[in-house]
C-alpha cells in the first residue's frame, strides 16, 4: 500500500455542483457521518491513499482530481466520493497504520508491525504514563498516544530542533498532540518526568541511559528498545545486567503478506523483513541477585562455560606440573 505524501493539496474552494459522496442520512448518529474537522482517508481504486483533514469550504487536489470537502461533510463513512473529473474514492476512517505510514518523515520511522507489538509488550492502555526518547518523526509516538488516550500521557524527548518540529506537526495533524508532552532536550541528564509505567528508547546507545531509566520507571516498570545491529544488542544486554533488569527478551518480527485474490491466493513478492531487534525487560529491585532471574537457557549456558573453564584451568595446571618435573598423573586415593 503506497501513500502519496506531497501529492494532495488542500485549498479553499467556491461552491460547486459536483454530486455528493453518498446520500445524506439525516437520522444517522454523529459518529456514523463525516463532520468538519474529521480526519478522512480517501482510498482510490488504485489503492493510493490520501489523508485529509475535512474543512468546510476547502478542497483536496489529487491525481484523481479535486475532491470538495463540502461534499464529504454529512456523508456516511464507507461511502464513495466523486472528484470533479469523475474519479471515485472510498471515504474511510483512517486506522492507526494509516496515521503512522502517512507521517512526514524527517527520520526513519518505526513500522506498524513493530509499533503494535511494542505497545503490547509495554502493557499500555488508557491512562498509562509512558516515556519515549527520541521522538524522531513521531510514528511510534502516534501509536503510544493512540494506546494511552484519553486519560494517559506520552512524554517524549527529541534533541534535534528540525526533527522536533516535524514530529510536532505530525502529531498535531493526527489530532493526538493533546495526549503528548514534548520536550526538545537531550536525555544525557535524565528524563523530564518520572513515575512512568513504561519507557521506550530509540537512541543509538541506550545502555548509556539505563541509570536514568531506572529512576524514571515505577518499580517493576516495562522497558523496551529497538536497535538495528547485533553489536548494539549485546552492549544493551550487558547494561541490563549491570542495572538489574530481568525478564529480558530479544525478538524480531517478520511480516509476510498474501495476495487477497481467491483464485490466485499466494504470498506477496514484497516481504517486510528485518527492521530491527526488539529488546524488552522489566525493572526489578536493586538488591536482587540478577543471576537468579536470568532465563534458564542462559543460566545453563553460563554453567557450561564455567565448567569448561575449570576443566581447562585444571588441565593447564597439570601440564605445568609435568613441565616442572612432576608426575604426569595426579596421586590416586588408595582404598581403605
Amino acid at each position: 500500500m503506497k501513500y502519496n505524501r506531497g501529492m494532495t493539496i488542500t485549498t479553499p474552494d467556491p461552491s460547486s455542483t459536483i454530486p455528493a459522496a453518498t446520500e445524506y442520512a439525516p437520522d444517522a448518529p454523529d459518529a456514523m457521518v463525516i463532520q468538519s474537522g474529521d480526519l478522512v482517508l480517501l482510498l482510490g481504486a488504485d489503492y493510493k491513499r490520501f489523508l485529509v483533514r475535512v474543512q468546510s469550504g476547502h478542497s483536496t487536489h489529487t491525481h484523481l482530481g479535486v475532491f470538495r470537502h463540502d461534499h464529504l461533510i454529512g456523508q456516511l463513512w464507507g461511502g464513495v466520493a466523486t472528484s470533479e473529473s469523475g474519479h471515485q474514492a472510498l471515504v474511510l476512517q483512517p486506522g492507526l497504520a494509516d496515521l503512522m505510514k502517512q507521517v512526514k518523515r524527517g527520520t526513519q520511522i518505526i513500522y506498524p508491525k513493530d509499533a503494535a507489538y511494542i505497545v503490547h509488550r509495554l502493557n499500555l492502555r488508557a491512562g498509562s504514563r509512558v516515556i519515549e526518547a527520541g521522538t524522531g518523526s513521531g510514528s511510534l509516538t502516534i501509536a503510544l498516544a493512540w494506546a494511552v488516550a484519553p486519560s494517559g500521557l506520552v512524554v517524549t524527548h527529541e534533541v534535534r530542533p528540525d526533527i522536533f518540529k516535524v514530529a510536532r506537526d505530525n502529531l498535531e495533524r493526527t489530532g493526538l498532540l493533546p495526549y503528548v508532552k514534548m520536550y526538545q532536550t537531550d536525555i544525557e541528564d535524565g528524563f523530564q518526568v518520572g513515575d512512568a509505567d513504561a519507557l521506550f528508547l530509540d537512541v543509538r546507545e541506550p545502555w548509556r541511559y539505563l541509570h536514568h531509566v531506572r529512576r524514571a520507571l515505577r518499580p517493576g516498570g516495562f522497558f523496551a528498545s529497538l536497535l538495528p545491529t547485533a553489536n548494539q544488542v549485546i552492549d544493551l544486554l550487558h547494561g541490563l545486567d549491570e542495572h538489574r533488569f530481568a525478564d529480558v527478551a530479544v525478538e524480531e518480527l517478520l511480516l509476510r503478506a498474501y495476495k487477497p485474490t481467491p483464485d490466485r491466493f499466494r504470498p506477496d513478492e514484497n516481504v517486510v523483513g528485518h527492521t530491527g531487534f526488539l529488546i524488552f525487560a522489566r525493572c526489578i529491585a536493586r538488591d536482587e541477585e540478577i543471576g537468579r532471574w536470568q532465563r534458564p537457557e542462559r543460566r545453563r549456558y553460563e554453567a557450561r562455560m564455567r565448567t569448561q573453564a575449570e576443566i581447562e584451568a585444571e588441565a593447564a595446571r597439570r601440564a605445568a606440573d609435568v613441565a616442572a618435573g612432576g608426575k604426569k598423573y595426579p596421586r590416586m586415593p588408595l582404598p581403605g
